[in-house]
C-alpha cells in the first residue's frame, strides 16, 4: 500500500497524523487544574482548541495536491494562518505543542515557496515562539533562546526532508517530460524512416524493373515483327503481359510515393502523455500527414518548446493547440491560461522557434498581458507539402485495399 503513495501524499498524511495525534496531550491539560501540581500553569481552554483545529484545517488546504498545484495569494494567506495558528497553541496552552506543529509546517515550506524564501520563513516561525517562551511559560530570555534552540535541529532535519522530497518530484516530473519528448522525437524518427525506406524502394523499382521491363518490351515487339505463325501468337502474349506488368509496376511506385507521407498524429499525440501539472488539448485534423521530413521536424520541435514554456515560465494548467491549415502553410494556435507577462521576453527557446520557422520562410507570433496566459502563434509554409487521406468507402472482405482519394487539405 505504502509503495503506491508518492512523497507528497505521504507527507500530507504524516502531517495529519501528528496533527490528531496531538488530541490527546490536549485533552489530557484540559482536565481540571490541582493547585498542589507544579505545573498548574498549563492549560488547554477553546482558544488552544481553536488554534489546534484552525492549523488542521489550514494544512489539510494547503497539501491538497501538493505535487500539482499552483500557489496563489489564498494559499500564502493560508500558510501565515497555519504558521500563526501553531504559534497560538504554544500560547494559550502554556506548552510547547505548537512548536510540533511548526516541524509538520516545515515539511510543506520548500513545497510552496521558493527556497530563500522558505529558508526566511523557517527562521521566521522559530524566533515567534521565543517571546511565547517569555511571556506564557515564564522562561527568562536566555532560556527561551536555548529552548527554541533546541528545536532549530529538528526543524531544519524536517525542511530538509521536505525539500529532498520535492526535489526528487521535480525530477521525476521532467523525466516524464523528456520521456514524452523522447518518444514523438522516436516516433518521427520511424516515420521518417519509413519514408526513406518508401522511397528507395519506389526509386529502385522504377529505375531496374522499369527499365528492364521498358526494354524487354521493346525487345518482344521487334520479335513479334520477325516471327510468324504460333510462334507470332506466343509472342504477342508475352508482350502483352511484358506492358501489363510495366504497368503495374508503376502503378505500385506511384502508390509508394503517394503515401510517403509522415504521419504528424503519431508523432505529436505522444508529446501530450504524462506531462505534469499541464493538461493538453490538441486540435489536429483525423489524418495530418506532412511529406517534408524537416518541416515536420520543425513542428515538433517548436511544439516541445511551446510545452516546455507553458510548463516552466508560464505555471499554466491548460494548454490548447490547434493545428490548421491555411493554403499551403500548417498554422498552430497556442493558448495557456498561465499567469501571463507584461511582454514576452524572446529568450533561447523562442529564438530558436524563430529561428527553425524562418529557415523556411515561416513566422511566430507572441501575445501576453498578466493574468491572461500566453498566445502562440506560428506559420510554417510546407509549399503544398501536406495532404489529407480521406477514404471513400471502408475496405471490404477480399477488396485488395480501399479506395483512397489523396487531397491537400482545404482551410477549414
Amino acid at each position: 500500500m505504502l509503495s503506491r503513495l508518492d512523497h507528497a501524499r505521504l507527507l500530507r498524511y504524516a502531517g495529519l497524523f501528528t496533527w490528531v495525534v496531538m488530541l490527546l496531550p490536549l485533552w489530557v491539560i484540559s482536565g481540571p487544574v490541582d493547585e498542589a501540581e507544579p505545573l498548574s500553569s498549563v492549560g488547554a481552554g477553546w482558544n488552544a482548541w481553536f488554534a489546534w483545529g484552525l492549523f488542521g484545517f489550514s494544512f489539510a488546504w494547503l497539501t491538497r495536491a501538493l505535487d500539482s498545484r499552483r500557489v496563489s495569494l489564498p494559499d500564502y494567506v493560508l500558510l501565515v494562518v497555519m504558521i500563526g495558528s501553531a504559534v497560538a497553541l504554544s500560547y494559550y496552552s502554556n506548552t510547547g505543542l505548537g512548536v510540533l506543529l511548526l516541524m509538520v509546517a516545515a515539511c510543506v515550506l520548500p513545497w510552496l515557496l521558493p527556497l530563500p524564501v522558505s529558508i526566511a520563513a523557517l527562521v521566521v516561525s522559530v524566533l515567534l515562539v521565543v517571546p511565547v517562551y517569555v511571556r506564557a511559560i515564564g522562561f527568562s530570555l536566555l532560556e527561551a533562546v536555548m529552548q527554541s534552540m533546541l528545536y532549530v535541529g529538528f526543524n531544519c532535519f524536517v525542511f530538509a526532508t521536505g525539500y529532498v522530497a520535492r526535489q526528487q518530484v521535480l525530477a521525476r516530473d521532467e523525466q516524464r517530460r523528456l520521456n514524452a519528448e523522447l518518444r514523438a522525437t522516436r516516433a518521427l524518427l520511424a516515420e521518417s524512416v519509413r519514408v526513406n525506406e518508401r522511397t528507395r524502394i519506389s526509386r529502385e523499382l522504377h529505375d531496374l524493373l522499369g527499365h528492364h521491363l521498358t526494354a524487354l518490351s521493346l525487345n518482344l515487339e521487334v520479335a513479334n515483327h520477325l516471327v510468324s505463325g504460333q510462334a507470332q501468337e506466343h509472342v504477342g502474349q508475352a508482350h502483352t503481359l511484358a506492358k501489363l506488368l510495366l504497368s503495374d509496376v508503376r502503378e505500385a511506385v506511384s502508390r509508394l510515393r503517394d503515401d510517403d507521407a509522415i504521419d504528424m498524429r503519431a508523432t505529436l499525440l505522444p508529446l501530450a502523455d504524462n506531462v505534469p501539472g499541464l493538461r493538453i488539448d490538441m486540435d489536429m485534423p483525423q489524418t495530418f500527414l506532412v511529406d517534408d521530413p524537416e518541416r515536420a521536424h520543425v513542428l515538433l520541435r517548436c511544439t516541445q518548446e511551446i510545452i516546455t514554456n507553458a510548463v516552466r515560465h508560464a505555471e499554466a494548467s491548460l494548454l490548447r493547440l490547434r493545428y490548421r491549415l491555411d493554403g499551403d502553410a500548417v498554422l498552430l494556435e497556442a493558448r495557456d491560461d498561465g499567469r501571463g507577462a507584461d511582454g514576452a521576453t524572446a529568450g533561447n527557446g523562442l529564438l530558436g522557434m524563430r529561428e527553425r520557422l524562418a529557415a523556411h520562410g515561416g513566422s511566430l507570433q507572441v501575445e501576453t498581458s498578466p493574468g491572461r496566459g500566453f498566445t502562440v502563434r506560428l506559420r510554417l509554409p510546407m509549399d503544398g507539402g501536406v495532404v489529407v487521406i480521406d477514404t471513400i468507402r471502408p475496405a471490404e472482405a477480399g477488396d485488395q485495399d480501399p479506395s483512397i482519394k489523396i487531397r491537400p487539405l482545404e482551410v477549414p
